[in-house]
């Protein structure tokens, strides 16, 4: 039982970590509808970034986070270049640019697959150091911190004149290109700003576990969408945007507890993987089913 509870909170923590990164897809996802595959790559990005600005530059924890946000940014903004400027469709964009991360992660990390930090203070190690408190509670205190911190920004910044605009081209790209906003601008920045918060909850992730390694972004999009759609099924019912951005957390949430928990039921760690594609593909199948079943039902009694 001790074992399930120290596993139980070890999910909570990377769920909340990681839900900054879920954030990010929930902005590509839900607001474009567009599944962008740079997340692999800029995940690993800000995570490799972190620990080489924290371990070989000797820069300050939270500058190094600073550092992984910009570098998810300039990935991002790669690959919206690429969808905007040449026309390449989004999806086709964000795999070029994720290929093309894993040579520069490597490069990054000195040619090495893995960057360990474990005698290099990180911001959990200090806030450890400052309070006395144990490794779990301080991780935790700062996930949820950074995730209301970057909530907040979100709901303010998605209520003004650009944010709007962006979440409009997502529902309706002609209306408001006929109102004269410049969708070209509206999904570069998005895709700047959703990679910006893969990154740094890749430079979170990186310092919670101590090292940095070149496939720690690997299936990150499967477990945001993923997230996203446990979330969505728990808070669907608030239909407010700060609610919907708190479900994608809460969801990144409970799909770790879930993991955690199959885990200690004997599941194959290798299954991990194949467990968050079928969860994805029930997930969004079922909707599908319930709204055609409804159709024939009413269908059928409206011919009686």
């Amino acid at each position: 039982m001790n074992g399930l509870l120290v596993s139980l909170q070890d999910a909570v923590v990377q769920g909340v970590l990681w839900g900054i990164m879920v954030l990010g897809v929930y902005i590509t996802y839900k607001l474009l509808d567009i599944a962008d595959l740079t997340v692999d790559g800029s995940f690993a990005l800000g995570g490799c970034v972190c620990a080489v600005m924290v371990l070989n530059r000797g820069m300050d924890p939270w500058a190094a986070l600073i550092v992984a946000a910009a570098a998810g940014m300039a990935a991002g903004a790669v690959t919206g270049f690429l969808h905007t400027v040449f026309e390449i469709p989004a999806i086709l964009a964000g795999i070029l640019t994720q290929i093309g991360l894993w040579s520069i992660n490597l490069r990054i990390m000195g040619g090495k697959s893995n960057v360990p930090l474990l005698k290099t203070d990180t911001i959990f190690s200090k806030i450890i150091g400052w309070t006395g408190i144990n490794k779990q509670i301080a991780s935790l205190l700062i996930g949820i911190g950074v995730a209301i911190v970057m909530i907040a920004f979100l709901y303010w910044f998605f209520g003004t004149e650009i944010g709007s605009a962006m979440r409009a081209t997502g529902n309706n790209e002609a209306m408001i290109r006929a109102q004269g906003v410049n969708t070209n601008w509206t999904k570069l920045l998005a895709l700047t700003i959703s990679n910006g918060l893969v990154g740094l909850s890749g430079g979170l992730v990186c310092q919670s576990q101590k090292y940095a390694d070149i496939g720690m972004g690997t299936g990150a999009i499967v477990i945001g969408l993923a997230a996203i759609v446990i979330g969505e099924v728990l808070m669907g019912r608030l239909r407010s945007f700060g609610s919907k951005l708190t479900s994608a957390v809460v969801g990144s949430v409970i799909y770790f507890v879930i993991r955690a928990v199959v885990l200690r039921m004997g599941m194959n760690a290798n299954d991990m993987k194949l467990l968050s594609a079928v969860i994805v593909a029930v997930a969004l199948c079922v909707p599908v089913v319930v709204r055609k079943w409804r159709l024939k039902k009413a269908y059928t009694e409206g011919g009686e």
